[in-house]
């Protein structure tokens, strides 16, 4: 079988060779120009793009790009998908770019490009995802990017992006999710945002905003995550409108600069995770909460007066923290399950010798504010069979098969805006959350380690093994590693709102998988996206 298996690939690469050298024009010509342009702009040490030097786009195979399988009524091809995820690329996006008339998904994640984002961008009508995150894209926002009436998904997270939030962002109609965080943005939040009927995720942290809240986006039906933490709306309240956020699972708006009282979100039934803390909120605490709430944080603000009993009988609550307040009383008995924290420092009740066991929520919790919480696998011991003694197989651990020995995908894997803030009681649940999203055995998946990072944001590394089947094959072949790119590449996972949006950081192909492989990879890839377009 093993023989069969190297001709079908020799086959292969003699395929992949001879298209290479075809000098067949079937790519749009203005389309290939503006891929000529984006290649001329760019600084590739790696040498990743060198296939964009021979060729046709769509004929050739070239990396990172690909096609429609049908000739328009023009008979030509024409570019459905730019992914240059993590390539080690610098210099600048080129404004050509705005010719790639018919493309869908626009991907340079991760990469050293600077400059600004050309306005052009906002020309391709047909585009979906636009995701320019974890580069040094500086400069403003461009109004034409509203435009963009099909937009799913606009990720320019993680840059030096200043200037306003455009109000012609009050025009995507279709879109899903806003990530701006982690940038210079400045300004007030434009209340136009509030037409986005579509809207789940506004990712916002991070920034120079300032002004006020927006009343108005009590009236975003669908959303679902609200996340401006570390910003500064001076003199602003929370809206006592935002009760009406049917939906909401996660509000966070730490550290902003935010007054008065809490207004009540007793009636936001959906929500798991409230961040208020490090603000000058003052008054009581609210009576009333919410039955799912995993996490509550409330504090380093002016609140006073007492600790509502209903706070002691959350259900699902994990984490509720009171810091550096002035509550001085608590209705009730503290008796709070094992998985529970709670911290009162620097509040007068933790002087009250008249509260019996009150100083074991006054204790500094070690290791700070952050989280310590981080897990990291250590390889399986067997002995039964071999495996081959490099970095790339190793035995499976839950496999069904003793001592299955096989070569993972490995996939880095982060975790935006989850709403929780424990991950060990959730690991389980994840782990059927990514095995049913891409159709696999739960054996298949092990988190290899996972840690958090500032915001907080979730950080893993995932590996993912080939199933245990009549054949016992011990990697992926080509077909199934586009599918399970796609499914996180082009987010196809169904939503979920307790472990909220995440972001692919990469999905290198090492070992067997990055060298014979490496053509069948982005051949077969091809053919997969012409037989489903």
């Amino acid at each position: 079988m093993s023989w069969m298996r190297s001709l079908g690939c020799v086959f292969v690469l003699s395929y992949c060779y001879l298209v290479l050298q075809t000098d067949a024009q079937i790519t749009d010509p203005s389309e290939v120009a503006a891929l000529k342009s984006v290649k001329k702009n760019l600084v590739d040490p790696m040498k990743h793009l060198s296939s964009w030097e021979r060729g046709d786009p769509c004929a050739s195979n070239w990396t990172g790009i690909f096609c429609f399988d049908t000739y328009a009524t023009d008979g030509y091809l024409h570019v459905r998908e730019l992914q240059l995820l993590k390539m080690n690329l610098s210099g600048h996006l080129t404004p050509e770019l705005g010719q790639l008339s018919r493309l869908i998904i626009l991907d340079f994640m991760w990469n050293e490009l600077d400059g600004t984002i050309p306005k052009e961008i906002g020309n391709i009508s047909s585009l979906q995802l636009l995701l320019l995150n974890g580069n040094k894209l500086s400069g403003f926002l461009p109004d034409e990017l509203g435009y963009l009436s099909k937009l799913d998904r606009l990720q320019v997270d993680m840059n030096y992006i200043s200037g306003p939030i455009p109000a012609s962002f009050a025009n995507l109609s279709s879109v899903k999710h806003l990530h701006m965080n982690n940038n210079s943005i400045r300004g007030q939040i434009p209340p136009e945002l509030s037409k986005l009927s579509t809207l789940r995720h506004l990712l916002l942290d991070n920034n120079n905003l300032s002004g006020y809240l927006p009343p108005e986006f009590s009236d975003l039906p669908e959303l679902r995550i609200l996340q401006l933490d570390n910003n500064k709306f001076i003199g602003s309240g929370i809206p006592d409108t935002y009760g009406n956020l049917s939906k909401l699972a996660k509000l966070s708006l730490r550290n902003c600069s935010l007054q008065g009282s809490i207004p009540g979100l007793s009636s936001i039934q959906n929500l798991l995770y409230l961040d208020l803390s490090k603000n000058e909120l003052n008054g009581p605490l609210p009576p009333t909460l919410f039955d799912n709430i995993t996490t509550i944080d409330l504090s380093d603000n002016h609140l006073n007066g007492s600790i509502p009993r209903s706070f002691s009988n959350l259900p699902s609550l994990q984490r509720l923290d009171l810091r550096n307040n002035s509550l001085s009383s608590i209705l009730g008995e503290v008796n709070l399950p094992e998985n529970v924290t709670l911290r009162l420092g620097g509040n007068p009740i933790c002087h009250d010798a008249n509260i019996p066991n009150i100083t074991q929520f006054c204790e500094p919790e070690a290791g700070g504010d952050k989280t310590p919480e981080r897990l990291t696998n250590s390889k399986v011991s067997c002995y039964v069979q071999s495996c081959p003694t490099d970095d790339f197989f190793e035995y499976v651990a839950s496999s069904p098969v003793h001592c299955f020995c096989a070569a993972p995908l490995r996939i880095g894997y982060r975790l935006k805006s989850p709403s929780f803030s424990y991950f060990t009681p959730h690991v389980n649940q994840f782990e059927k959350y990514v095995t049913r999203s891409l159709n696999m055995n739960s054996y298949q998946l092990s988190i290899d380690s996972f840690f958090w990072e500032e915001g907080p944001r979730l950080r893993m590394y995932l590996k993912l093994f080939p199933p245990v089947n009549n054949v016992h094959s011990t990697m992926y072949n080509a077909t199934e590693v586009q599918r399970i790119r796609d499914i996180f590449a082009s987010w196809q996972f169904p939503p979920n709102d307790f472990f909220g949006p995440y972001e692919l950081l990469n999905f290198t192909l090492l070992g067997p998988y990055g060298q014979s492989m490496y053509c069948c990879y982005f051949f077969q890839a091809k053919m997969k996206f012409q037989i489903l377009s």
